[in-house]
């Protein structure tokens, strides 16, 4: 690794948390920024803090590790945990690996490598992808759109609308796919069901979301959930 990979950890047990960070500490090209022992702590520093990977334990007291993820909003994820079970989910949501505990270093060592390869494509990746859509192939520019939504046809599909009024349905696709694809500081989910363009926000409340969107009556009003609205507060107030 040219540049040193910055990461997060957060495990609810104690040992494990003080032995998954002795363990990054002995591999080098990755600093570990905090070690957190509590979900919601984390997901605070999270929003806040420039790093390139968290390392997270699963089954937890609160709110498990698979839930934390999808508040990444695409930040490569490695998952530790004790238990196999949980491994299709989460390979479900694009994480980067998927420990299963006591962890070597050495097994350790090629989920970081991994991680590393993950970020050099994405700081490689250009300004749009390449998506299937109602239309055909399409090329999706990431600074033209400005909100997606779960289509209304086809829970599969997902509607996204473009800056130029237009609508376009990527095929198939779900919204942690998205995320990973997205750049992360231009883009937040809001609820299960949508993701908002930073710039398409007006104003907002603890629970809604005035866009500049147009509706039919007025702007486009949205509801920001509860699980996600610690994140986009802190997107949107830093």
């Amino acid at each position: 690794m040219e540049k040193p990979l910055k990461c997060l950890l957060l495990d609810d047990e104690l040992p494990g948390l003080a032995y998954l960070k002795m363990l990054c500490e002995q591999i080098s090209g990755l600093v570990v920024l905090k070690a957190f022992a509590d979900p919601a702590a984390f997901l605070k520093e999270a929003a806040v803090t420039d790093f390139d990977l968290a390392i997270l334990d699963i089954e937890m007291a609160g709110m498990d590790g698979l839930s934390v993820a999808r508040c990444l909003n695409g930040k490569p994820v490695i998952f530790t945990t004790a238990y196999k079970q949980y491994a299709t989910d989460a390979f479900d949501i694009d994480a980067v690996d998927y420990l299963v505990k006591p962890i070597q270093k050495e097994r350790l060592q090629i989920a970081v490598e991994k991680a590393a390869k993950r970020l050099e494509q994405l700081q490689n990746q250009p300004a749009f992808v390449r998506l299937n859509t109602d239309k055909g192939r399409a090329l999706l520019f990431f600074d033209k759109v400005l909100y997606i939504a779960t289509s209304a046809i086809d829970s599969r599909d997902k509607a996204a609308t473009l800056d130029d009024g237009s609508v376009l349905i990527l095929k198939n696709i779900s919204f942690e796919k998205l995320l990973a694809l997205l750049p992360p500081d231009k883009f937040c989910q809001i609820n299960k069901q949508e993701i908002i363009a930073l710039r398409a926000i007006r104003y907002f409340s603890h629970d809604e979301i005035v866009t500049n969107l147009p509706a039919d009556e007025g702007l486009l009003t949205l509801h920001l959930s509860e699980a996600y609205r610690s994140v986009f507060v802190q997107k949107t107030t830093h």
